[in-house]
């Protein structure tokens, strides 16, 4: 198929605001799908994480056929964390749909999908969609859009874009607000005519950046990107080239194919200008160059933005490590955090100056809770340390400097207060405080990322559920100075076992508990959440003592309260501020533990001949004398009145 017949286009929005609902329309109602044919909801979010959490993380290609021109169309995710998902994608289309939500109108990662789009010199079609919700209000978003333009600096081409107004979910859409309501062609149309051919040379030699990364069982690694010049044939002979022009290794695509509908389909060869999935090459990644042996400049690519925030990663060493996973050696972790980079251009990780840890950079805790639970399924142990910002220094003047966000934040007018009153211990800045509509109101801050770190589900709780926070990186500003850490402690075990009925009942009146009876425990498991500030050792392990002698009355009954159960994501909020905190990760189970306290407290706890033990730290005896028995009896310590 010739270039004039093809058209790359992206879909780019916020998260949340019917991307992926769309694309299911757009293959639905272009015939990609039989009639008979079942198809599940969000076809396009594959991956088992995106199903659960319901959101886009790895951007994937499609293509559907209308009135004779291939659509190549291309899905992003939506969240800030996966940014550098859509700015490799940007550099594969001539075309961008930008969704945006009928009621909540343009959103932080709007904004950055946009600046990019424009940045690329394309004229974005804009969307506004999901117009049938209650609270719909599709012309006040449409000026909001246009003032978006203006802010980020669009031409006057880019400026004059064309307006649809749309419901992804009931599949249509329409040039005006009070148009037919019937199907897509609205959008198809505009598509052809708006969106530009690819401009490319097809007499050149064979080229294209490989933009998406896969992996297959039988065809190993799988590299997708648009040809930009040349044609491209089955098992031509080619090489690969990273951007300092070096050449990686040479090879022959044994597999070339082109996408249809949910499909990829084997062809023999493909002209420049269309999108495709090649197979046959063992080290090529994102965003090298594959090419004709003759070809020696490799073509430009997207520059990507830095990592904000690094966590440490290490093998399983605590009590329990070995027990639950299949892959716990440094060795595979590293080898499973280097392909990770391969296919994730936003993901850095170097060799930590810790024994067997590597440090992993990101662009925020979800990207690396994402990493984490992938991990976790695939049957690996590890050791996640608490996150930390990456800071820098200015050039220019020396000071400090530290990664800064845009928050946005709708939530309820009888909720602002304690969300400002946060935001400000956080040291975040009010840029802006406006009613956004049916009791809500909107909040901009300027604060720190390190600010944020496990602040989301105090949110939850502060607005009891009803409150919306979306951020995007803002850039380095100077350090904002020291943020106050989490004010409640933990309970913290001081024994090793397992967790008994009768010792957590009465654990309970004292927090929040995270363990089930008959759950493995250790010295400096964090058991559960102190109601008060500071952490406190407890027994999970103690168990009620039987006599001979009768009661009149009956054993009352040992009723636990559920615990709660944390994702390794949401355990951030206990790493903020305190540095001795740790994650152990399994394929069974997510543990906390209190890493230094825990060696220390054995170390108190063994006596220098290491066959005897001191009263535990907590609990002196009732007199100030100790009697040591040889260990052998069983008992470590009495005091001299209990004898």
């Amino acid at each position: 198929m010739s270039a004039a017949n093809i058209r790359n286009v992206a879909i780019i929005a916020h998260v949340d605001h019917g991307k992926t609902t769309l694309v299911d329309q757009l293959l639905r109602q272009a015939g990609a799908f039989r009639a008979n044919q079942h198809v599940a909801e969000r076809a396009m979010d594959r991956n088992d994480l995106e199903r659960e959490r319901g959101i886009t993380i790895l951007a994937k290609a499609t293509a559907i056929e209308w009135k004779g021109i291939k659509i190549n169309i291309v899905d992003t995710p939506g969240h800030a964390d996966f940014g550098g998902e859509v700015e490799r994608i940007l550099s594969m289309v001539d075309g961008a749909i930008v969704l945006c939500d009928a009621a909540e109108g343009p959103l932080p990662q709007t904004k950055f999908v946009l600046t990019k789009a424009l940045a690329r010199g394309l004229r974005p079609i804009v969307v506004i969609n999901k117009v049938d919700r209650q609270d719909a209000r599709p012309h006040e978003v449409h000026d909001e859009v246009f003032d978006l333009f203006a802010a980020l600096g669009a031409t006057d081409e880019q400026l004059d874009f064309h307006t649809l107004f749309a419901s992804g979910r009931q599949g249509w859409a329409d040039l005006e607000l009070e148009g037919p309501r019937k199907d897509l062609s609205a959008m198809f149309d505009l598509i052809l005519s708006h969106v530009p051919a690819p401009t490319v040379d097809v007499d050149a030699p064979f080229a294209m950046n490989a933009s998406i990364l896969e992996a297959d069982n039988f065809l190993g690694r799988i590299l997708t990107g648009r040809i930009e010049q040349g044609v491209a044939r089955l098992n031509m002979p080619v090489r690969v080239l990273r951007q300092d022009g070096s050449v990686v290794e040479s090879g022959r695509l044994t597999k070339l194919m082109t996408f249809s509908g949910l499909d990829r389909v084997p062809v023999e060869e493909v002209t420049a200008g269309d999108i495709i999935a090649i197979a046959g090459l063992s080290d090529a990644t994102i965003p090298d160059t594959i090419a004709s042996p003759e070809v020696t400049v490799p073509l430009p690519a997207i520059p990507v933005d830095p990592p904000t925030l690094a966590m440490t990663f290490r093998i399983n060493d605590g009590p329990l490590g070995g027990r639950e996973g299949k892959k716990v050696t440094s060795r595979q972790i590293r080898d499973r955090l280097l392909k990770e980079t391969e296919g994730n251009v936003a993901i850095k990780v170097k060799v930590s100056e810790e024994v067997d840890a590597f440090e992993v950079a990101g662009r925020g805790e979800l990207q690396l809770g994402v990493l984490i639970e992938q991990m976790r399924r695939e049957g690996f142990e590890l050791t996640i340390g608490r996150p930390r910002v990456l800071t820098r220094d200015n050039p220019a003047t020396g000071e400090k400097e530290e990664p800064f966000e845009e928050c946005l934040i709708d939530v309820d007018e009888q909720y602002s207060g304690v969300v400002v009153e946060k935001m400000s211990v956080r040291k975040g800045m009010m840029q802006d405080m406006r009613p956004s509509g049916g009791g809500k109101v909107r909040l901009t801050f300027h604060i720190p990322s390190r600010g944020l770190i496990g602040y989301h589900g105090e949110f939850l709780t502060d607005t009891r559920g009803t409150g919306m926070m979306n951020r995007l990186f803002l850039g380095y500003q100077p350090w904002a100075g020291v943020i106050e850490g989490r004010r409640n402690g933990s309970l913290i075990s001081n024994a090793d076992g397992e967790a008994i009925q009768y010792a957590l009942f009465y654990l309970q009146e004292r927090g929040t508990l995270f363990v089930n009876p008959g759950d493995k425990v250790y010295v400096g498991l964090i058991l559960g959440e102190n109601s008060r500030d500071n952490d406190l050792d407890v027994n999970p392990i103690k168990e009620k003592k039987l006599t001979n002698i009768r009661a009149a009355g009956k054993d009352e009954a040992l009723l636990l309260i559920p615990p709660r159960r944390s994702p390794t994501s949401r355990m951030t909020n206990w790493w903020r501020s305190r540095p001795a905190r740790c994650a152990c990760a399994s394929a069974t189970s997510t543990r906390m533990s209190a890493r230094s306290m825990r060696a220390a407290r054995r170390a108190r706890r063994r006596d220098d001949d290491g066959g005897r033990r001191c009263p535990p730290p907590h609990r002196p005896p009732s007199s100030g004398r100790c009697r040591v028995l040889p260990a052998t009896n069983g008992v470590a310590a009495l005091p001299l009145d209990a004898i």
